[in-house]
């Protein structure tokens, strides 16, 4: 059975994972015959938005704890995922993917990632195993990867942009298809970058977790 690391980066759209992505994702994964086992970094969230107003609240929550909500208890410390323990990594966007793993939502082009998740997606990259981004996810893809390293985020010009100045090679994208990195075995499809319902969102995904799957 295909083994899948995902990283999570909290629980919600505005601050952490995107949680209809997360599922769809782990859905997929179980379709196509894989296993998965989550992971997150056990930080501070940056911020935590009112889901309700879209306001920040004067409180603070755990990025693992939070992301353990969607894992339901499935889940550890992004410190302690390796790559020899799996075949493929899959990361879901949400802002928390450019709040919580990167500080891209702040800092965009200049941003810089999460130790412990630069570190584990390296290993996966320097493992060659495959490895697929949803979403805004993509934007750590140059991180990870060498220079022109192929992704998408969508059509956003400003995010696209930014992606190109990080040193990758942006690719413009429909919500229902994916864009493949052959070289460097990566996978990345715009999922809510586009999508305005659930439907259209698992339509990537879902593509993407069968590629992924494939590779593996």
């Amino acid at each position: 059975m295909t083994k899948v690391a995902v990283i999570l980066s909290g629980s919600g759209v505005y601050d952490g994972a995107e949680i209809h992505e997360s599922v769809l994702a782990l859905h997929a994964l179980e379709k196509q015959g894989a296993s998965w086992h989550c992971f997150a970094p056990n930080i501070e969230q940056l911020h935590v938005i009112n889901h309700l107003t879209g306001e920040e609240m004067p409180e603070k929550r755990n990025v693992l704890t939070e992301a353990a909500r969607i894992a339901r208890g499935n889940i550890e410390d992004v410190a302690n995922l390796k790559a020899d323990d799996f075949d493929a990594l899959l990361v879901p966007g949400g802002f928390g993917a450019a709040k919580n793993l990167t500080d891209f939502a702040v800092n965009g082009a200049e941003c810089s990632i999460n130790t412990h998740v630069k570190s584990a997606c390296r290993d996966f990259a320097q493992a060659n195993k495959p490895a697929g981004y949803l979403c805004i996810a993509p934007t750590i893809i140059p991180m990870i990867y060498d220079n022109g390293v192929k992704a998408t985020i969508g059509n956003d010009e400003g995010t696209a942009a930014a992606y190109n100045a990080l040193g990758g090679q942006h690719i413009s994208c429909s919500v229902d298809e994916i864009v493949f990195d052959e070289e460097h075995k990566v996978l990345s499809t715009p999922a809510y970058m586009l999508a305005s319902t659930i439907s259209e969102a698992a339509s990537g995904i879902e593509k993407l977790v069968e590629k992924l799957v494939k590779l593996a």
